[in-house]
């Protein structure tokens, strides 16, 4: 039997015993590269698949390709760059999920509201969105702990609820959802005294709500830096936990090397799990965000994709600041008597959503503004996808000066300018650097731009 054939029926078979959550994030874009010796030869799209399908799903995987094929084989998971390896790496097997976990009543803190299902997974989350649901469904005993950083309003947050919830819904271990600064008080609390002068009721209180849990999730642990006593407290309770096989899951806005208020052995603990970055989100992303806010809204009348786009291109990367657009426009119509949303309403009510998103605060944005003001056309043309050519060749040419005189990629140039492919800015580039080679009064207005920007060799 074909190959592409048996996967796609022992995919429709597995999806059936599983959630979709499961199977998308760890099947569907999973391949049966071929069945030979015995062994059935399994493409992932990342290195976390292939712990955490090893880890987690090898019985069933089995079990569903017995049921296809007849025949059981030994798994082998592969990246596509490892497929022209002559041996690639065999599977490990290991312990399963602790069972019998006691139930407790205590308060978790979680916001029920931040789902995996309402997630929205990009290019630039995927990683962390995968290893938080890896985590999820094995807290303790895949990635311990579990280290997420990255600017805020990024969806840290979001990803460290999600899997609080997911555990507490399907298991009966005990959450518990924290900031650092509810930890600094907690232990501040400590100092408390008793009727009796003592205070052995608050350290017990402490040590029952830290330690007597099975996953301790803690936000913004950056902020404990300078707190010295606390950082200790932290410390002890980390190995506590951690000597336990419980799971720590912990954010930040910095990667554990870039803590430098917090002790030495703290930093090195938060190492020996996994780190993952989730980075600003890409223009497609964006708009996901932001179809999802519309669809979530229940609006009563459509927002076309044009101003979808306008906010996208034009908005930074903070999700709360995109969605909080959304209610701005929805807000500004309405203050109108019902006004239509198009695009030219989106401009008038978000001005300062704009300003604080994409206003002149880096190299690339100055450029876009001195290249827009020498060829007479506004900034928001030269970063939109109008083609004409009084529009499309400024923006060549501002591309072209992005990439001379700043350090900024490709893939970031493109975002700068509307979620443009980074195929289109290396377009771009090379076709301005081959025409001002033969164009000379090109090259003049190269070299004038470069002085009213300020050129600075990179």
């Amino acid at each position: 039997m074909n190959v592409d054939i048996l996967w796609s029926n022992f995919l429709l078979q597995i999806k059936d015993d599983l959630t979709s959550l499961s199977f998308e994030t760890w099947f569907k874009d999973t391949e049966l590269y071929k069945l030979d010796n015995g062994k059935a030869y399994i493409i992932v799209p990342m290195p976390i698949h292939k712990k955490h399908l090893s880890d987690n799903y090898s019985d069933i995987i089995r079990e569903k390709l017995n049921d296809v094929t007849g025949t059981n084989f030994e798994l082998i998971f592969l990246l596509k760059e490892e497929i022209e390896e002559k041996n690639p790496p065999d599977i490990v097997e290991t312990h399963q999920v602790e069972e019998g976990v006691p139930k407790y009543l205590e308060k978790t803190n979680l916001v029920s509201k931040y789902t995996f299902e309402n997630f929205i997974v990009g290019n630039s989350n995927k990683l962390a969105h995968a290893a938080a649901l890896s985590v999820a469904e094995n807290p303790g005993n895949m990635y311990n702990p579990l280290f997420i950083y990255g600017n805020s309003g990024l969806g840290k947050t979001h990803l460290m609820h999600a899997i609080g919830n997911y555990i507490k819904d399907n298991s009966n271990r005990r959450v518990l959802y924290v900031t650092s600064d509810q930890f600094v008080q907690d232990f501040i609390g400590i100092t408390k005294k008793d009727d009796d002068g003592t205070n052995f009721n608050y350290i017990d209180f402490f040590k029952n709500k830290y330690r007597n849990i099975d996953v301790l999730i803690i936000d913004d642990i950056q902020f404990l830096g300078g707190a010295t006593k606390t950082q200790q407290e932290f410390f002890h309770t980390f190995n506590n936990l951690y000597n336990d096989s419980k799971q720590i899951i912990i954010s930040s806005d910095k990667s554990p090397t870039d803590l430098k208020l917090l002790e030495d052995r703290l930093r090195t603990r938060f190492t020996w799990g996994l780190t993952v970055n989730i980075y600003p989100p890409e223009f497609e992303l964006k708009k996901e965000i932001l179809k999802k806010k519309i669809i979530a809204g229940d609006f009563e009348e459509d927002i076309p994709d044009d101003v979808i786009e306008y906010i996208a291109s034009n908005i930074g990367t903070d999700v709360r600041q995109l969605e909080g657009s959304i209610t701005r426009l929805i807000a500004y119509s309405a203050t109108w008597g019902g006004k239509k949303i198009d695009l030219e309403l989106a401009i008038e009510a978000l001005p300062d959503f704009i300003s604080k998103g994409m206003g002149e605060k880096n190299d690339v944005n100055r450029i876009q503004k001195i290249v827009s003001e020498y060829f007479q056309i506004s900034v928001e043309d030269i970063r939109s996808k109008k083609r004409s050519s009084n529009i499309s060749f400024p923006r060549q040419i501002a591309m072209y000066l992005c990439r001379t005189m700043t350090s900024e990629s490709f893939p970031k140039i493109g975002t700068e300018f509307g979620g443009k492919d980074h195929t289109t800015v290396m377009h771009s580039v090379e076709k301005i650097e081959k025409e001002i080679k033969v164009n000379k009064d090109l090259a003049n207005i190269i070299e004038k731009l470069k002085k009213d920007i300020g050129y600075v060799q990179k």
